[in-house]
């Protein structure tokens, strides 16, 4: 695992393998090991993990943390480790984002995994009053356990992860903790989205209370040309830490060695 650090690109670790290249995007408070329990289920073939802009390792870069910003930031990576053949994995908010790239129909991408995603239509909860709660999710320990144990997760986790979550929340950049509830989660890209014309699977966790099943179904899948749909049982929002079995065998599934 090769760990690449340069100024004004985010910070990422590329893991040789076989192709395609598997990338993953994480969610809003997580960081590029919220994929570690999925990545050690791919053993053998090539991944590609990173820390968003204002996230973790890369915190100290600067804005702005839109979704534009850090779709541009993908692009950045993947020409800076030479990854040319490649599928994008993106959880909640690096779901948004894959689409995005994804839209740009860029060379070498073969498909994308959209895993608790957020829509490229915002679902009607997604009112002024719900983002500006959401926007102090990640105030303090109290508030980051209680978002953690009761809104993003749907089952028991080890103490271990619940400790990373915790940690991963709370090293963010003030602007960036506050973009996404702010603004990136109410943005609309179903334009966007339409202009997607790789393969797509949609992953929706049973009990997710943050993208829930029918709003994925509904406010997503319309907009993806050519899209499957799979629900994962007994997991919440955190589906890549809740069952990171499952979604590797969804992704092996979808993007098999060539």
């Amino acid at each position: 695992m090769t760990t690449t650090q340069q100024p004004l690109l985010p910070t990422y670790d590329h893991r040789p393998g076989t192709g395609p290249t598997l990338v993953f995007l994480h969610y809003w408070g997580g960081s590029a090991r919220t994929w570690d329990l999925v990545v050690d289920r791919l053993a053998g073939r090539d991944v590609l993990t990173f820390d968003f802009r204002g996230w973790s390792r890369s915190r100290g870069l600067p804005g702005p943390y839109t979704l534009g910003q850090l779709a541009d930031d993908t692009l950045a990576v993947l020409a800076d480790a030479g990854v040319t053949d490649y599928v994008l994995v993106g959880h909640s908010m690096g779901g948004k984002v894959a689409q995005l790239v994804a839209a740009t129909r860029p060379v070498g991408l073969r498909g994308i995994v959209l895993v608790g995603s957020g829509p490229a239509k915002p679902a009607a909860q997604i009112t002024p009053e719900y983002r500006e709660t959401l926007s102090h999710a990640y105030d303090s320990d109290e508030s980051v356990a209680g978002a953690r144990d009761q809104v993003l997760s749907a089952s028991e986790l080890p103490a271990s992860v619940k400790a990373q979550i915790a940690s991963d929340s709370l090293a963010g950049a003030e602007a960036a903790r506050t973009e996404w509830p702010l603004r990136g989660i109410a943005e609309d890209i179903t334009a966007r989205t339409r202009m997607v014309s790789v393969p797509a699977l949609v992953v929706a966790g049973e009990n997710d209370q943050v993208e829930p099943v029918d709003v994925l179904r509904d406010n997503l899948v319309p907009y993806l040309s050519q899209a499957d749909f799979t629900v994962i049982p007994n997991t919440g929002h955190l589906i890549p830490l809740e069952a990171p079995a499952d979604l590797a065998d969804a992704i092996t599934a979808f993007a098999p060695t060539a």
